[in-house]
């Protein structure tokens, strides 16, 4: 019994690191007073931020709640389904006239769908793609505007250094462009491949639910991170170790995000998700991870946390994908992405 005492004990330390590092993730997410200092620093920034709720809020979920408040319902007083809603019993009795207005009625608001949301919804995912990246980049630079002189100094030597590395191990022109291209393609595949995994949880019976939750808290988290991640010139390989190095932070951080938009149809998921995601993008911009989660795990020292394989599934699939391909440098491509 003495001798499973240590392992208790480190488990029981492991599962209260993970909870503190969840709870840190969970306060960064919700540290939203970052969006106004940095909107106050960039118009760019509140121009973007604001045509962002304007479309997606006012038009979209606007939409939506017009067609569900006034178009819909009005629908039901002029072409009802029940012989109580005539004024005249005499018109009920008409045969079939209950089922033509029934079917006059789902096919306007079909209508409505079709040629009014669907195109909405897929012109909002493309127009706030683009706004989205550049919500990140005035928020950044909003950010290194605002460093003092030393800072920046820091900063500038820092990022010199890694240029000059990175110049000492360039390739040559075609090489590197085969290279970007391959782990742009892998990035793609496997975050696609994670997404349906995502989707597929959902209808596991029992655990489902909470399988979908913890993934969408992941997904959403790393989207949110990636914006930084590019501008800081972060390979792929290293951010999904790191990643998944910090699992617990980064379910925290992606855990409001998904709270917002669970238990709502995916429509209006998708509205409110798109009204939030960019204030998510600025927290996660202007968070300092490395510290937060180095300042928890100083407090517990000889504990460490274990790499969760959250992308294994998906990054098997897309390396599978991948060899189907007729690309020149896939055996290179492979060792970049090892997990």
């Amino acid at each position: 019994m003495e001798a499973t005492k240590p392992l208790v004990n480190t488990t029981t330390a492991k599962l209260k690191l993970a909870a503190l590092l969840w709870l840190e993730g969970f306060k960064e997410a919700c540290c939203l007073h970052r969006v106004v200092i940095l909107c106050s620093r960039s118009r760019k920034l509140l121009v973007r931020t604001g045509q962002c709720f304007l479309l997606n809020g006012l038009i979209f979920l606007g939409s939506l709640f017009v067609l569900n408040s006034v178009v819909i319902p009005t629908l039901q007083w002029i072409l009802p389904d029940q012989c109580s809603q005539f004024s005249s019993r005499k018109l009920c009795g008409f045969g079939g006239i209950l089922k033509f207005y029934s079917f006059l009625r789902r096919g306007l608001i079909h209508f409505f769908y079709v040629f009014w949301f669907y195109p909405l919804y897929v012109f909002s995912i493309i127009l706030s793609a683009i706004w989205y990246n550049d919500i990140a980049k005035h928020g950044y630079d909003a950010i290194d505007r605002s460093k003092s002189p030393a800072e920046e100094g820091s900063s500038q030597t820092k990022s010199s250094d890694k240029a000059n590395a990175s110049n000492i191990k360039r390739l040559s022109g075609l090489g590197r462009f085969m290279i970007e291209t391959g782990e742009l393609v892998y990035s793609i595949i496997l975050l696609s491949v994670f997404f349906l995994k995502v989707y597929a949880t959902g209808f596991i019976p029992f655990i489902g639910k909470m399988l979908n939750f913890l993934l969408l808290s992941w997904m959403y988290a790393y989207y949110c991170f990636e914006y930084k991640w590019n501008f800081n010139k972060v390979p792929l390989d290293k951010r999904l170790d790191y990643f998944q190095s910090s699992w617990a932070f980064f379910s925290g951080f992606g855990s409001p995000c998904v709270l917002a938009i669970f238990f709502f149809s995916p429509l209006v998921s998708y509205g409110i998700m798109a009204i939030l995601f960019p204030l998510f993008v600025l927290t996660a911009t202007g968070s300092k991870v490395d510290q937060e989660i180095s300042f928890e795990k100083s407090k517990w020292r000889g504990v460490r946390m274990g790499r969760l394989p959250i992308f294994h599934i998906a990054h098997k699939v897309s390396m599978w994908m991948l060899s189907l391909l007729p690309l020149e440098n896939k055996d290179r491509t492979k060792d970049n992405k090892a997990q």
